[in-house]
């Protein structure tokens, strides 16, 4: 059956969601895959009939091998891709991560090559500008203990 009208003007992005990881000076994780030439934090797509909270923890125990509790939700970005369409990326607030879990995680080794602690400034070093920005709008989220609405990783100005 073909879509009617309205349905083919209804958006039908893709999800993705990932956990911001923090250690004691406040640092986020950040991960570098094999198959990319800059650096991502953990997570991935949400697949069907998954939410993007489950999507999150399944994404890190896939590719950290961890299952530390994700918290709350820090930042939904909307950042449409070229090549992939529009895209909502969910990312929620996965904690301190304590020696204990530092000792647990176990790469994913067909897909990332290591992990380290970034400044969420340092983040401009590693990874693309709208990740960058989405890293740093969700840390100052955090701190505020308030969630944020982004577009392509910053906050829209709409003008009335």
């Amino acid at each position: 059956m073909a879509p009617t009208a309205q349905e083919a003007k209804m958006a039908h992005p893709r999800m993705a969601a990932g956990a911001l990881f923090f250690d004691t000076a406040g640092r986020v994780l950040m991960v570098e895959p094999t198959y990319k030439d800059y650096w991502e934090i953990p997570g991935g797509y949400v697949e069907t009939g998954e939410s993007p909270l489950h999507a999150a923890v399944r994404e890190v125990q896939e590719e950290l091998s961890i299952t530390p509790p994700i918290g709350r939700l820090l930042a939904v970005d909307w950042a449409p891709n070229e090549a992939e369409g529009d895209k909502v990326l969910y990312l929620f607030d996965g904690g301190q991560l304590g020696q204990d879990d530092l000792a647990r995680v176990s790469l994913q080794p067909e897909e990332l090559k290591c992990f380290a602690f970034f400044t969420p400034e340092q983040a401009w070093e590693h990874t693309i500008p709208r990740l960058a920005r989405r890293i740093i709008a969700a840390t100052k989220a955090r701190d505020a203990a308030a969630p944020v609405y982004l577009e392509h990783g910053q906050t829209p100005g709409i003008a009335a």
